[in-house]
């Protein structure tokens, strides 16, 4: 008889790159795609995900040469996030002006993620910022925000 499990970690290193952040959203499509009612997390995570990704290409303080690592976990019903870089930096919730053409990315994590933070990782190199991103009642679209 054939078995089904639900998919556990996933995880991944990718350069640190603008250009990896398709690859990243890519790799989260295929995830969710093996879960049962993983397009109930698909647009917001996919968003979430490549927010995070694309924070810890431009600005962390790591060498060029370093990877970047993401993760994802299907917790109680919650998919878990994880971007770990080996930057220094923590990331801030700041308010961005309506000229600004960047620095809202955090603040759609902040209004998306039901929850989300910044730990340092194992071996005191780095940080990972996480984000946990609950299920949406139809596989629909992201919510509209004003910004």
């Amino acid at each position: 008889m054939l078995k089904t499990h639900r998919p556990r970690t996933f995880a991944a290193r990718l350069d640190s790159r603008t250009e990896s952040t398709p690859l990243a959203r890519h790799l989260l499509r295929a995830y969710l795609a093996a879960l049962p009612a993983g397009d109930r997390y698909c647009d917001i995570a996919e968003l979430l995900l490549g927010e995070l990704f694309a924070n810890a290409v431009q600005h962390s303080d790591a060498p060029s040469d370093r990877l970047i690592e993401i993760r994802f976990a299907l917790i109680n019903s919650r998919l878990r996030l994880e971007v770990h870089d080996a930057g220094s930096g923590r990331p801030t919730l700041h308010s961005a002006s309506p000229d600004d053409e960047r620095g809202r990315g955090l603040f759609l994590v902040n209004e998306l993620a039901e929850r989300w933070g910044c730990c340092p990782r194992a071996g005191g190199i780095g940080k990972f910022v996480w984000a946990l991103v609950a299920p949406s009642l139809s596989p629909a679209t992201v919510p509209a925000l004003a910004i």
